[in-house]
């Protein structure tokens, strides 16, 4: 919100909308309104059939997110005018204050029905008194019972038709309010400034986008509560003032002292909330980076570790979860007794004032009481809701008022022939200017011309992207930039979607350009193979995409743009090197000829072809030239060209596992990911990522026993329905007690009241159980929920990983685990005990007067049918809330990994309106459902005024005695709090009914079919397996699904000791899944892989993991540290880190920095360039010092001379070890011992390099051939 950034509307138009399926509401009649009427055609279709997301009508204008973020903006944004202006009333236009100006006209309209409500629940203890006067003779007109009854029918009916409406608007005003900060807090994400990400991780805003803004939403709920609290209590003191005279006082001074002698733990509950907050955003964090990075866990066998320090933030959470539920706890108990000890006061006070206590009296005063107790009880309910929407806002508004890159970060200019100016002095990532990452930078590239950036690992080259995008934040100088700019990361960046929309990323479909751009771009065979083509879904982080795929993905989005600049970071280091030169001739040479582009690469290679070449080396631009000049006038340059020649005989080979694409048709290799094979004909029809699963129909109990079967959950539950059903029967003792006192003849008012009063002790005596037994259930339950799911995702294979985007897990661990951990108990066991109060009250009722079973019987039959009728629908709505919910958190955690992509693309716009859309589509069963609440609650209400009217009715036509009035009084102070019970049993059951729709969430979770053991305690290997690192591979056949193909088709191979073994083959030939199956991230369908004579399914997977050494593609680092990273386990001493770290070229770069082992490392490590994460994971491989060491394509993002050392380290570290290499660069293969050449699935051929090379028709030296005479035609082309 910085600069008032944030306040800015909307710069496109959202997808023009029809009103087709629109809400009912939105063309509803005042009537239909005022009785929910409109609601009736879907609950009807939920009655006949389950309800899709399609059944669910879309909301009114009003409430979508585009226009409550528009409305607000606009809001802001003239209270920013008038505090300019001076305008003393607006001088700090907070966001609060702003919300509340904005919800004003609906607050005020709401504030109305909370009155009307008010006085209507008021007027019910005032008729009451009067008919218990009538009853005993004392009638003031004739006909006056059927006045009262009258009245009494219409009190009920007007308090029922304005809280309905009052709680219903207030509830669209928290989805309101809930909708705009959810897109305020997205829009934020997309302009966060790089610093700012420092402080902010996707698990600290996905906490915010998700759990704080729902705790905000939920707040308007209650917000007239704040004062209808003191007036509901002030009118009831009048009233009780009217029956029991000055004893009022002593009511009045017990309920002043219970509210103000709480305020002090309502401040403790808000530290501690705070902290609570505080300590699940840590929490968060981690399970997001371990989940967004599980396959490398499994990998280096880190999940137990992983899991176990997630584990321990838990427990750092659940201290203070405990303390927050305790301290509910004890509120609730304190102001469920307090009406028990207000009229325990009160009728001493009487007694010794000598005022006469009578059925009048004291029924008047026991029916005022229970309107009193429940604002009472609501006091604490309104502080936890206050509280916890204070501390969310705050995080939130702390959060929106973050750092954003500055607009004036690029200059867009147009200059007539020059695409690109900087003039830096200084470029850096941090404040620090006396450290500039970049210095001097001057730089001036004309239009069409093509300049490639080159230099060591961190010489900053990225850098210099990172700026030319505007991403860096500190920046002395000028960056002015001529015409739009297309970009493609170093690190692929895929959402999940079709492999057309990841293209078109927007953009209107032209046929023959988007032919065009993936014939360029090498998708075109891709395509052709996929199982639904362009339709096929990518999942997320393209997983179901090869590395080279999802770059020549990323290139087809960029040429699609069709770009004046072409900012591409090395995209062709994760490509074999027969399609790396392809791409550069038909891509860079041929669709990109009268772009501007600027390459940043390590492939030497290329260089002849460029127009201008930038050499970098510790954060400066040292030469620029021609490749001629440079290799004339630059050492350096020679040095890196030199780097090249050594390995150029090499280079040619390493990647040309693919060439035979352009010797004939026949000879053509087919281009196929193992797992697109399997997706392909898997099942015909069923792609990657599927829809979100969801429990259909209802489920009856199933979810419930599933929440009370953790940890005792049935005993602590039991126990507190126990302690409330025996506070019920109290309550109703002490007001029977009363009612026989007090009709007719003399009363002895002290026995009578110490009798009163013993009751009322053991009433607090259950009260107490019950919060006590509370408190424990919720507690323990989420305990031992948290712990099953945690170790059921840890344990989860990976493709489920694979097939289940990161944002529906999150929204597990975050918003439904906050629902079990902070309502759900809470819910259950009150929900119960309201339940139990009503059918008491009910039997009450029906038992003092039963004359009205006539009414009672159908009533209660019609609104069991009622119940059945909503429910139908109800659960429905609450379900595709959660799977919707699970969309906007996916959208959110994909834009955050992607947002430099779509912030130069300029697509901020499109994004942010596709989540306004998601967030829509996750509004409306939510408002459908609350909706469906009110208007069941609504009928039980009008139902309950029937009964009491009818009781009422049935006491005026009968002959009851002047004796019988306390009994009358008691029957109908019971008749006046069924409505209040039955409203708030119904409220707390439609709440429990849908948050138990989390429980049945998590269940989803806490059971996946998970791996093999991690340790087979009767068949561990020896400590020093393998010793020799002979791996014996038979007849290995792998398919990834039951009935899917064999993607591995009878691997037959042995790979000795000691030996150095190179894998090649074309993209989708197998290579990836052949590491995968020696890991065990995919079991064998047939055959088995045997090292030093153990079978690898013979063993615990932390066993056989545990024992390699990996240096994986995709190079991952963690949040903390550089030692924590090098060494997560803390098995080594700092020496070793040192020296680990000298072998890896890093040593210099961390001695720099002050912190030197604990220098920070952010999430995703991206304050780190790519190459230096691979050199910290090489890093890893040092430490380990496995047997066997896998390389896969472990140096594709180093430059030759970076990778020429790591390739000599390996050699020196590694010499007696098996070392596996899936690599595009050729060094490491020549090297090999042997090179297994894969093609579909199969092995074509194993053998030493130097043979096949020698045998000219292997398909080994084909490739070799074929790729060296493409690799010299593509460098000379320009320089000819």
């Amino acid at each position: 919100m910085e600069d008032g950034s944030l306040y800015e509307p909307l710069q496109a138009n959202p997808p023009s909308e029809t009103n087709e399926n629109v809400t009912p509401m939105a063309n509803a009649g005042t009537l239909s309104k005022f009785t929910f009427w409109w609601l009736n055609p879907l609950l009807i279709k939920g009655k006949s059939k389950v309800l899709d997301d399609k059944d669910i009508p879309k909301l009114r204008k009003e409430d979508t997110a585009e226009e409550c973020y528009s409305r607000f903006m606009e809001t802001m944004k003239k209270r920013r005018e008038k505090s300019v202006s001076g305008d003393r009333s607006c001088s700090d236009p907070a966001i609060f204050s702003t919300l509340f100006v904005w919800q004003s006209k609906k607050l005020v309209i709401t504030g109305f029905f909370a009155l009307i409500k008010v006085l209507a629940m008021a007027s019910g203890p005032l008729i009451l008194r009067a008919f218990i006067r009538f009853c005993q003779g004392k009638q003031s007109f004739e006909h006056e019972g059927y006045f009262l009854t009258l009245g009494l029918f219409l009190a009920k009916c007007l308090e029922s038709i304005s809280e309905r409406q009052l709680k219903f608007r207030n509830r669209v005003i928290g989805l309101q309010v809930k909708s705009m900060l959810s897109a305020a807090i997205y829009q934020k994400q997309l302009r966060l400034s790089n610093d700012a990400k420092l402080s902010y991780s996707p698990g600290q805003i996905m906490n915010y986008a998700t759990v704080d803004t729902t705790r905000i939403g939920e707040f308007p709920f209650w917000f007239h509560h704040i004062w209808t609290i003191g007036l509901q209590i002030s009118l009831g003191i009048l009233i009780i003032y009217y029956s029991v005279g000055v004893a009022t006082i002593a009511a009045l001074l017990v309920i002043i002292s219970t509210v103000v002698g709480n305020i002090p733990l309502g401040k403790l509950q808000h530290k501690h909330l705070t902290k609570l907050m505080a300590a699940q955003d840590r929490r968060l964090k981690a399970i997001t980076e371990s989940i967004s990075n599980m396959k490398v866990l499994k990998l280096y066998a880190w999940e137990t570790h992983f899991r176990d320090a997630a584990g321990k933030l838990r427990n750092e959470e659940m201290k203070w979860l405990s303390a927050v539920i305790s301290q509910r706890g004890f509120l609730i108990l304190m102001f469920w007794s307090s009406p028990a000890i207000v009229s325990v006061v009160t009728f001493w006070t009487c007694y010794l004032l000598g005022i006469e206590l009578d059925a009048s009296n004291v029924f008047t005063f026991l029916a005022t009481i229970r309107i009193i107790q429940e604002p009472i009880q609501n006091i604490s309910d309104v502080a936890a809701v206050f509280i916890e929407a204070r501390v969310a806002l705050s995080r939130v508004v702390e959060f929106l008022q973050a750092p954003e890159l500055q607009k004036e970060r690029k200059n867009h200019v147009k200059v007539e022939d020059r695409s690109l100016i900087i003039k830096c002095e200084s470029i850096s990532w941090i404040d620090d200017s006396s450290k500039p990452t970049l210095g001097d930078v001057n730089l001036e590239v004309l239009i069409g011309k093509k300049v490639a950036i080159c230099g060591e690992v961190g010489s900053g080259k990225s850098t210099l992207i990172s700026a030319i995008l505007g991403e860096v934040p500190n920046i002395k100088g000028t960056v002015e930039v001529n015409g739009k700019v297309a970009y493609v990361s170093q690190t692929a960046w895929i959402r999940t979607g079709t492999i057309q929309d990841n293209i078109l990323f927007g953009k209107l479909m032209d046929e023959e350009k988007y032919q065009e751009v993936v014939t360029k771009c090498s998708v075109e065979k891709d395509i052709d193979m996929f199982p639904f083509g362009n339709q096929t879904i990518i999942g997320e982080r393209g997983v179901n995409l090869s590395g080279g795929q999802k770059q020549r993905v990323q290139l087809a989005r960029a040429l699609y743009q069709d770009a004046d600049i072409y900012l591409l970071d090395d995209p062709f280091s994760a490509v074999d090197a027969h399609t790396a030169a392809s791409l550069f001739k038909e891509y860079i040479m041929e669709a990109l000829s009268s772009k501007t582009v600027l390459l940043v690469t390590h492939q030497v290679d290329f260089l002849p072809a460029f127009d201008d070449i930038l050499l970098m080396a510790d954060g400066k631009i040292i030469q620029t030239g021609t490749y001629d000049q440079l290799l004339n006038t630059c050492k350096e340059f020679q040095n890196l060209v030199i780097a090249l020649s050594n390995t150029s005989g090499s280079d040619n080979q390493a990647t040309n596992d693919s060439q035979q694409l352009s010797k004939s048709p026949n000879q053509e290799i087919k281009q196929i990911n193992p797992k697109e094979k399997m997706e392909s004909n898997h099942s015909l029809g069923e792609q990657l990522i599927k829809k979100e699963e969801r429990e259909a129909g209802d489920t009856g109990l199933k979810p419930y026993k599933q929440y009370l079967s953790q940890s005792n959950g049935f005993f602590y539950f039991a126990m507190s329905v126990l302690s409330h059903f025996s506070y019920i029967i109290g309550y109703f003792l002490q007001n029977l007690w009363l009612a026989k006192e007090v009709q007719g003849g003399s009363v002895n008012q002290r026995n009578m009241l110490v009798v009163y009063m013993m009751l009322g002790f053991v009433m607090m005596f259950f009260l107490f159980g019950r919060s006590y037994f509370i408190v424990k259930l919720g507690v323990k339950t989420s305990i031992a929920m948290f712990s099953k799911l945690i170790t059921s995702l840890f344990r989860a294979p990976m493709a489920f990983y694979d097939s289940t985007p990161v944002g529906r897990i999150i929204s597990r661990v975050s918003s439904d685990l906050s629902i079990v951990d902070l309502e759900l108990a809470m819910k259950f066991t009150v929900g119960i005990g309201t339940t139990m109060n009503t059918y008491f009250s009910f039997g009450i009722l029906t038992f003092l007067t039963w004359h009205i079973l006539f009414i009672i019987i159908p009533t209660v039959y019609v609104t069991i049918l009622l119940q059945k009728f909503y429910y139908a629908s109800a659960k429905e709505l609450m379900r595709l809330d959660g799977t919707s919910k699970s969309l906007v958190a996916s959208h959110l955690a994909q834009s955050i990994a992607g947002v430099v992509t779509i912030r130069a693309f300029g697509e901020e716009d499109r994004f942010f309106l596709e989540h306004l859309h998601l967030i829509d589509n996750n509004s409306s069963p939510f408002f459908h459902s609350f909706s469906a609440n009110e208007w069941l609650i609504q009928r039980l209400e009008m139902l309950c005024a029937l009964i009491v009217s009818s009781s009422a009715l049935a006491i005026t036509l009968l002959p009851f005695q002047a004796s019988d009035s306390g009994i009358i009084g008691m029957a109908l102070s019971y008749g006046l709090s069924l409505n209040i019970f039955l409203v708030v049993s119904v409220q707390f059951q439609c709440q429990l009914s849908n948050l138990i729709v989390s429980v049945e969430r998590l269940e989803q979770y806490m059971h996946i079919p998970s791996e093999a053991s991690e340790i087979i305690e009767e068949n561990r290997p020896s400590r020093n397996w393998p010793s020799i690192g002979r791996i014996v591979i038979q007849n290995l056949k792998i398919r990834y699904q039951p009935n899917s193909p064999l993607v591995l088709q009878g691997i037959n191979c042995v790979f000795e000791g000691g030996h150095k073994i190179g894998i090649v083959g074309r993209t989708g030939s197998g290579k990836t899944t052949l590491i995968s199956a020696l890991f065990r991230l995919v079991e064998p369908t047939e055959g088995r892989i045997i090292i030093d004579e153990v079978d690898t399914t013979s063993i615990g997977l932390h066993d056989l993991r545990s024992n390699f050494g990996i240096i994986p593609q995709e190079p991952t680092l963690f949040s903390g540290s550089i030692r924590y990273n090098l060494d997560p386990l803390g098995e080594h001493s700092d020496q070793e880190l040192w020296k680990v770290l000298e072998k890896c070229q890093l040593q210099e770069v961390i001695q720099d920095k002050k912190e030197g082992l604990d220098s920070l490392v952010v999430q995703d490590g991206s304050n780190w360039s790519l190459g230096q994460r691979q050199l910290f994971c090489l890093g890893r491989a040092l430490l380990k010092r496995r047997k066997i060491l896998v390389l896969d394509e472990a140096t594709a993002s180093i430059d030759n001379a970076t990778d020429t050392i790591i390739q000599k380290t390996i050699r020196e570290e590694f010499q007696d070890c098996t070392v596996i290499t899936v690599a595009h660069r050729i060094p490491t293969v020549i090297d090999c011992s042997m090179v297994l050449v894969m093609k579909d699935g199969k092995v074509m051929e194993y053998e030493k390099p130097t043979t096949l090379m020698n045998e000219p028709a292997s398909l080994f030296a084909q490739l070799v051939n074929e790729y060296w005479s493409q690799h010299k035609t593509s460098t000379s082309d320009k320089i000819a």
